[in-house]
C-alpha cells in the first residue's frame, strides 16, 4: 500500500475538480447498485500514464465537450484497496486494470478504457475518446 502522503496530491488533482472519493467497498456498492445517471469511475494510479495522460485526459474530457457523466468518482488503486475491488466488481469481465476509466449508466457498466488504452496515449486523444463516449451514453 502507498503511504498518505505520496497519492494525496495525486487523489486531489480528480477530487478539485468535483470527483467523490470512494475509500470503501460500501460506498462503492451504495453509489453502483440501483443507480440511475451515469458515472464516470476513475481507477486512479501513482503511474506515469495516469499523472501524463489518463487524470489530464479525464479532466480535458469534461471541459470540452455538451454531454458528461452526472456523476465524478474515483478510486485509488494500491491504496484504497476495498473500494478498488468492489470496482472491479462491476467492471468484470474486464481484468484488473490500473489506472482505468469506467462509465456506468443505471449502474451497469456502459464503456471500459483499461490501461493498454491509456498508455502512449496523449491526453487530448484520451478526452476526445470520452467525449464520443459522452455522446453516446450520457
Amino acid at each position: 500500500m502507498y503511504p498518505p502522503e505520496l497519492v494525496a496530491p495525486m487523489k486531489a488533482e480528480l477530487m478539485n475538480a468535483g470527483f467523490d472519493e470512494f475509500v470503501s467497498a460500501e460506498e462503492v456498492d451504495n453509489h453502483l447498485k440501483d443507480h440511475k445517471g451515469t458515472t464516470l469511475m476513475v481507477i486512479n494510479s501513482v503511474c506515469g500514464c495516469a499523472a501524463g495522460t489518463c487524470r489530464p485526459g479525464v479532466l480535458h474530457s469534461l471541459k470540452v465537450g455538451e454531454k458528461t457523466p452526472d456523476n465524478l468518482a474515483t478510486v485509488f488503486a494500491g491504496f484504497d484497496g476495498e473500494a478498488v475491488a468492489k470496482v472491479r466488481e462491476y467492471t468484470l469481465p474486464y481484468p484488473p486494470s490500473s489506472p482505468a476509466i469506467a462509465l456506468f449508466k443505471n449502474g451497469e457498466l456502459a464503456h471500459m478504457v483499461e490501461r493498454h488504452h491509456i498508455e502512449g496515449r496523449s491526453a487530448q486523444m484520451i478526452g476526445d475518446h470520452l467525449q464520443e463516449v459522452y455522446k453516446e451514453f450520457c
